[in-house]
C-alpha cells in the first residue's frame, strides 16, 4: 500500500485550514508532523484499567508494541476504551461486553488509524475489542496479556478452578476463613489473569488459533519477559499487515473459525467462546451455528491436561510447548492453509513446534481424554439448543433422569440452597431460571450452581444442573447452560416446576421435560414475566436488543460492520 492510500492521510495529510488543524493538536503533544507524515498509523487498543487486574500490567506491554511499530517505520498512538475487569463488575461483565465492542468500533473507525493492536486479556476483554474490530475491518492484530503464574499454597500448585473447590471446602467445615484469606495472595501470585485454562486462557487460543496473533501468544505467561518480545514483534508486524492490506476479512474465514472449534475442543475451553465465536462471527459475516460447535468438536480429543478438566496450569502449557504444539499434534484435522497475520498459512506458525511434556501435552494417538469439546443438546426443554462441557463433566451423570428442584431467580437460589429442608437428593436436578442475556440481565456465570450443604456433607461432588446462564471457565460439573430460548423470553424453562422428571442424555444429544404438552400449554397460559426491566440507559437497550445465546447474545443491531469510511467530515 502506497503512503497516497494510507488511510490516515485523509487526516494529516490535507491542506489548508483542515490539515492545519488535524497537525497542530498532534504537535502540541510535542510530536512534530515529520514523526507521522507518510507513515501508518498504528492505533494501540488499550484495555489497561486498575479496575481490571488482569490487564493492570498493559502499560508496560503498550511500551512494547510501540517500540515495535516505530522499529517498522510506522507511527504508534496507543488510545483507552471501556475495560471489562472480570473479578470486580457488577452484575456481570457479559452485560458489558456489547458496549464495549460499541466503545472500539466507533474509536477505531472515527480516529486516523490505518492499523489496530488489540491488547487483551480479561474474559470479555477479547471478544469486546475483536468484535469491535471485525466491525471496521482494518488490518489488525492481537496482543494478548498472558497467564499468571501458578499459585502455590501449603506445598500445592493452586489456580482459579481450585476457588470452588476451597468454596465448598469452606461450607462443608473442612475449611476455614482463615485459610481461605492465606489462599488469596498464594493463587494470584503475579500479574496476568487466571492461570487455568479458564475463559481468559480460552479466549488467547482463540485468537491464535483464529489466526490473529502471532505463534506463541496465547500461553507465554504475563510475567514472562518473552510476552514483551513477543508484542514488540506483534508492533514490527502490523506495519507490513497495513503495507500489505491483510484486514480481518482476509484471515476470518469459514475455516479459520472451523479450526479454532477444533482447537477448542483439544484445550477443554471454556463454553463461553460458544457465545462469544458466534459474536465474532455475525460481525464478519461468516455464517456459524450452534451445530457447528458440535460438529467440529467430534472426533478431537482432549489433548491438553490444563484445570479444569486436568490437572495442569497455562505455565505448564508454554513450557510444554504451547499452542503450536498441541496443533501440531492436531495436523490433519485442521485447515493448514488458513492464513493468519504473520502472512503464512497456519500449519507454518505451527510447523517447527515440538511437545516437551506429554503429561500436559498429549498427541492424537495418546490423549489426555476422549470426550471433549462443546457437546450441544436439544429438545423440548431447549428448541434453541443448550451447551455441556463433557470434558469438566461427570461420567456417570452423562445419561441421566431426574427430578427437578426448581430455583426462579438467583436470589430464590442464594435464600434456600442450604436449607436443611430443600428437598433435594444426589439423583436431584437442580435447575435456576432467569439468569439469561434478558433476565439476569446479562447471564452471569452462576450457571455451576454451589451444590446443597446437605449433600456436600454426605459426600456429593457433583449433580446435574441447568439454567440459561453461563458458568466461568475455571468451572466444572456436570453443568447444562445456555438453555435457549431463556425462562424470561418465555421459553420452557420457565414452565419447569419442583418434582418435574428432566433426562439428559449426552450421547443422543437430548434434553427432555416430561410433561406432557397439555399441561406445559396450561402452565404457559399461566406464566407472567418476573424478571427485572431497566427503565433508562445502556442496560434498558441492552434488554430489547440483545440476541439470544444461539445467537452469540450480540445485540440486533450490531451484527455485521459499517467499514472504516467516515461518511460525515465536520471540517
Amino acid at each position: 500500500m502506497s503512503n497516497h492510500h494510507l488511510r490516515s492521510q485523509g487526516w494529516f495529510g490535507r491542506s489548508g485550514k483542515d490539515g492545519f488543524i488535524y497537525r497542530a493538536w498532534m504537535k502540541n503533544q510535542g510530536i512534530p508532523d515529520e514523526t507521522f507524515r507518510g507513515k501508518p498509523v498504528i492505533g494501540i487498543c488499550n484495555t489497561w484499567s486498575e479496575l481490571t487486574p488482569c490487564n493492570a500490567h498493559f502499560r508496560e506491554l503498550a511500551e512494547s508494541v510501540k517500540k515495535g511499530v516505530i522499529a517498522a517505520g510506522g507511527f504508534p498512538v496507543e488510545f483507552p476504551v471501556m475495560s471489562l475487569g472480570e473479578t470486580l463488575i457488577k452484575p456481570t461483565a457479559m452485560l458489558y461486553r456489547n458496549l464495549a465492542s460499541m466503545d472500539v468500533e466507533e474509536s477505531i473507525r472515527a480516529n486516523p488509524m490505518d492499523g489496530v493492536v488489540l491488547l487483551c486479556g480479561c474474559d470479555k476483554t477479547t471478544p469486546s475489542l475483536v468484535m469491535g474490530a471485525c466491525s471496521v475491518n482494518l488490518p489488525t492484530i492481537v496482543v494478548s496479556g498472558g497467564a499468571m503464574l501458578t499459585g502455590r499454597f501449603r506445598g500445592k500448585t493452586i489456580g482459579t478452578s481450585d476457588v470452588w473447590r476451597f468454596n465448598d471446602a469452606v461450607r462443608s467445615g473442612a475449611m476455614s476463613e482463615a485459610d481461605l484469606r492465606m489462599a488469596e495472595a498464594a493463587m494470584c501470585r503475579s500479574r496476568g489473569h487466571c492461570a487455568v485454562m479458564g475463559t481468559a486462557s480460552t479466549m488467547a487460543c482463540m485468537v491464535e488459533s483464529l489466526g490473529l496473533s502471532l505463534p506463541e501468544n496465547a500461553a507465554i505467561p504475563a510475567a514472562d519477559s518473552r510476552r514483551k518480545v513477543l508484542a514488540e514483534y506483534s508492533g514490527q508486524r502490523i506495519v507490513d499487515m497495513v503495507k500489505e492490506d491483510l484486514k480481518l476479512s482476509d484471515i476470518l474465514t469459514r475455516e479459520a473459525f472451523e479450526n479454532a472449534i477444533m482447537v477448542n475442543a483439544a484445550i477443554g475451553g471454556s463454553t463461553n467462546f460458544v457465545l462469544h465465536l458466534l459474536a465474532i462471527a455475525g460481525r464478519i459475516g461468516v455464517p456459524l451455528d450452534l451445530e457447528d460447535f458440535d460438529r467440529y468438536s467430534q472426533g478431537i480429543p482432549l489433548l491438553a491436561n490444563l484445570q479444569p478438566s486436568g490437572e495442569y496450569f497455562m505455565e505448564d502449557f508454554y513450557y510444554a510447548g504451547g499452542l503450536p504444539a498441541l496443533m501440531k499434534a492436531m495436523h490433519g484435522k485442521l485447515h493448514a492453509g488458513a492464513m493468519t497475520v504473520s502472512g503464512k498459512g497456519i500449519e507454518e506458525n505451527y510447523r517447527e513446534a515440538s511437545i516437551y511434556d506429554e503429561a500436559v501435552i498429549g498427541t492424537m494417538e495418546k490423549p489426555f481424554k476422549e470426550l471433549s469439546g462443546i457437546a450441544v443438546v436439544r429438545g423440548n426443554l431447549c428448541p434453541d439448543g443448550a451447551v455441556l462441557k463433557p470434558s469438566a463433566a461427570s461420567p456417570h451423570l452423562m445419561k441421566h433422569r431426574g427430578q427437578a428442584v426448581v430455583f426462579e431467580h438467583i436470589e430464590d437460589y442464594h435464600a434456600r440452597i442450604d436449607d436443611p429442608d430443600l428437598p433435594v437428593t444426589p439423583d436431584s436436578v437442580l435447575v435456576l431460571k432467569n439468569v439469561g442475556p434478558i433476565g439476569y440481565p446479562g447471564m452471569p456465570e452462576v450457571g455451576n450452581m454451589a451444590l446443597p450443604k446437605k449433600l456436600l456433607e454426605q459426600g456429593v461432588e457433583d449433580i446435574v444442573r441447568i439454567s440459561d446462564g453461563r458458568m466461568s471457565g475455571t468451572g466444572f460439573g456436570t453443568v447444562v447452560l445456555h438453555v435457549s430460548p431463556e425462562s424470561a423470553a418465555g421459553g420452557p424453562l420457565a414452565l419447569v416446576r419442583d418434582g418435574d422428571w428432566i433426562a439428559l442424555d449426552l450421547e443422543a444429544r437430548t434434553l427432555h421435560l416430561d410433561v406432557d404438552e397439555a399441561e406445559l400449554a396450561a402452565r404457559r397460559a399461566a406464566w407472567q414475566p418476573s424478571h427485572p426491566v431497566a427503565g433508562r440507559g445502556y442496560v434498558q437497550l441492552y434488554q430489547q436488543h440483545v440476541g439470544q445465546a444461539h445467537q452469540g447474545a450480540d445485540m440486533d443491531f450490531l451484527r455485521g460492520g459499517s467499514g472504516s469510511a467516515v461518511t460525515r467530515d465536520s471540517h
